[in-house]
């Protein structure tokens, strides 16, 4: 299989899930993608997020904390993240944001003020954002349009609506999509995806979460994202190349360190 000028934009190499085959599915994304960008979710896995990027040339890493992770969080975390953001492997902080779903010990006051700070080190350096959005799009939508003035990112996983999306292609930002979009109850996905400018796309596994089809239920990984984009593809009425390229030049564009 010839290798793919394709970028996983989200995947989490870090997670326990892949230590008993992470040689194997880092070989297999040299062999076959152009590279992929592993989020952290708080200070140690953003901290194996760089090391692995160090390591590999095809790998990026983003530092942050994820809003189910803040009730750890500290000030000391926050100066750590913007430290960590002159790497020159580091290529933008996150994955951040709100969710309103998994909350028990993450009050939705906390994920606000620690979004923001985020946003705010996004300012100040430049990099953009990876945005986890689930169940808060009310909240998301206004923060965005009052505290990210200047700021510019991704919806990763995007699970808002087709009014929402339009509110944010707006304002620049842009759109990923992985495996949720192969499954066929997913009409809210499958809607935005069909409609989100070229532009503003960008394709993902967030693995090894979310499986595309035919693999549901199975672990995923980073390959797949060409599974992706093929359903991509189906829903646009485009062809596979030509999502691949210009999803390509679109991460190369926001991630602007992505060589």
């Amino acid at each position: 299989m010839p290798r793919l000028q394709l970028f996983d934009s989200h995947c989490h190499l870090d997670c326990a899930d892949f230590n008993e085959d992470r040689e194997i599915i880092l070989e297999e994304i040299r062999e076959n993608l152009a590279g992929v960008i592993n989020p952290g979710s708080d200070g140690a896995s953003s901290r194996y997020a760089m090391e692995l990027a160090h390591q590999y040339p095809f790998v990026w890493a983003a530092v942050g904390w994820h809003p189910e992770e803040i009730a750890r969080c500290t000030e000391e975390d926050m100066t750590q993240v913007e430290t960590w953001c002159t790497d020159p492997k580091v290529v933008a902080i996150g994955e951040i944001g709100l969710d309103y779903y998994n909350d028990e010990n993450a009050p939705h006051d906390l994920q606000k003020k620690y979004f923001i700070w985020q946003l705010q080190i996004a300012k100040r350096t430049g990099l953009p954002v990876i945005i986890h959005d689930r169940e808060a799009h009310g909240d998301m939508l206004a923060i965005i349009q009052k505290e990210a003035k200047g700021v510019t990112g991704v919806f990763h996983c995007y699970s808002g609506s087709l009014e929402t999306a339009k509110e944010f292609a707006k304002l620049g930002w842009y759109f990923g999509f992985g495996g949720s979009t192969t499954f066929k109850n997913s009409k809210k996905a499958r809607e935005v995806l069909a409609w989100v400018p070229e532009e503003r796309l960008l394709f993902e596994t967030d693995s090894p979460y979310m499986t595309p089809v035919p693999f549901r239920g199975k672990r995923n990984k980073p390959t797949f994202t060409e599974l992706v984009v093929k359903n991509a593809a189906e829903l646009r009425n485009t062809t596979v190349d030509e999502l691949i390229k210009s999803s390509t030049k679109n991460v190369k564009k926001l991630f602007f360190r992505v060589k």
